[in-house]
């Protein structure tokens, strides 16, 4: 709405919208290594996050090891009182908030195999909670991997190969954020170089404030952080001298 508005008045615009983003897990990856900065990227902020990489796309040939390693890490996080330092999974932003993340996960069980959590963690009746959830046995097409659910809820979707694996990423009407986790620097940048997003981490997500940081596609238009954040509130003037 705030698009359309400024389109009619010509007015410039910077919009950062939502995301699907993808985390890819290559095959040559070291689960146990990577696993903490999987956990990062997959529940930052539970879900709550515009750059939450809530596909996990794994390879075919190691698509179970990497299901019950998610699952066991979503399993074994702490849901409490995000102003405890143990803490890893806070509540919801309100009530009605949570309702429709557990309305994308009621759907999510008639479309893939609920291989963690999927309700309300118990002894928390104050605050809007949702368990970390995994999702698994699923397709790229499947409407809790095509939309934004701003929640704890992952979908793990598999893969054939890296060029496979680039084309799923890409399959998506988002394009803000992403990662890509390999053994092999060169071939994760290859990887990363070729999925249409704005930003996106290698082995991770660290945000570097310094750089860039806006979507394509649906995610929206325009940069904000480093010098390329000025573009939108400059123009150019250009004077014509004659010789």
């Amino acid at each position: 709405a705030i698009g359309r508005v400024c389109g009619e008045l010509l007015r410039p615009v910077s919009l950062e919208l939502g995301g699907k983003s993808a985390a890819i897990v290559l095959d040559d990856v070291d689960l146990g290594a990577i696993m903490p900065s999987l956990q990062f990227v997959n529940f930052m902020n539970q879900g709550q996050t515009c750059v939450t990489c809530s596909r996990l796309l794994a390879p075919q040939s190691r698509y179970k090891e990497v299901v019950e390693a998610v699952a066991a890490m979503a399993s074994s996080m702490k849901v409490g009182n995000p102003l405890e330092a143990s803490t890893e999974i806070g509540p919801m932003a309100t009530a009605e908030h949570r309702s429709k993340v557990e309305g994308y996960i009621a759907k999510g069980k008639a479309e893939a195999t609920l291989v963690a959590g999927g309700g309300r963690p118990k002894g928390l009746e104050r605050g809007w909670f949702v368990e970390p959830t995994v999702f698994a046995d699923m397709s790229n097409s499947a409407t809790i991997a095509r939309e934004e659910i701003f929640g704890p809820v992952l979908s793990v979707i598999p893969y054939k190969d890296d060029a496979d694996a680039v084309r799923m990423a890409n399959d998506s009407i988002y394009g803000l954020g992403g990662s890509v986790f390999s053994a092999d620097p060169e071939r994760a940048m290859a990887v990363a170089r070729r999925v249409h997003t704005g930003t996106i981490g290698i082995n991770g997500y660290p945000v570097a404030i310094g750089s860039p940081f806006g979507g394509v596609k649906a995610s929206g238009i325009g940069r904000e952080f480093g010098p390329e954040a000025m573009q939108g509130y400059q123009q150019l003037k250009s004077i014509y001298v004659a010789g």
